[in-house]
């Protein structure tokens, strides 16, 4: 029985196991969340790699053939490096528990791959409306054109990608949630 100074001490028996079963329902709904939000997330990062990686196209022009391939790009390299580091990432800690003290260096983990996969979602989106728009003031034309096949790869891989941003972004809002709780009953 708990002490009088015990915060429960006033609640009835089966009121102090009812609230122990309200947190172990909350926990495991929390648990699967995180997972869900993680499997969602590898998903994405995964589909957006695999995408960009088979994005290629040829066009002849004037007798000349022409590649359009993500590898003639860094930021398109960098972007399947890494949405695959994300994927990876995000399939490792699937498999820390959540009890141990390696999970509380799982949210600046999961920080600094949001803002990797950020970075390379925004190079990767720069460098696409180039190839769809061009730019006049530095005399790049648009390819999308002649290479139609490869920008729907790049457009399809874009999304998949701002799809995994938006994931990472509720995992890290939701991992900070899960840390301060107990801080803030």
């Amino acid at each position: 029985m708990p002490s009088p100074t015990h915060p429960l001490a006033s609640m009835i028996p089966w009121q102090i196991s009812t609230a122990s079963d309200s947190r172990t329902k909350m926990a495991k709904t929390s648990r699967l969340c995180s997972l869900l939000l993680r499997l969602l997330a590898a998903a994405a990062t995964l589909c957006a790699a695999v995408v960009m990686a088979t994005s290629r196209d040829s066009t002849t022009i004037f007798g000349l053939t022409l590649d359009a391939k993500f590898q003639y790009t860094p930021s398109f390299e960098f972007f399947v490096v890494a949405n695959a580091v994300g994927c990876g990432y995000t399939l490792l800690v699937l498999f820390v528990p959540p009890t141990t003290s390696l999970s509380r260096l799982v949210i600046v983990f999961d920080v600094t791959v949001a803002m990797l996969l950020t970075a390379a979602t925004a190079a990767a989106g720069a460098m696409a409306q180039v190839g769809k728009k061009g730019n006049s003031h530095a005399g790049w034309m648009p390819i999308c054109g002649q290479v139609p096949s490869f920008c729907d790869h790049v457009t399809g891989a874009l999304i998949c990608a701002f799809v995994g941003v938006i994931a990472y972004f509720l995992i890290v809002l939701h991992t900070i949630y899960t840390l301060l709780s107990p801080l803030f009953p």
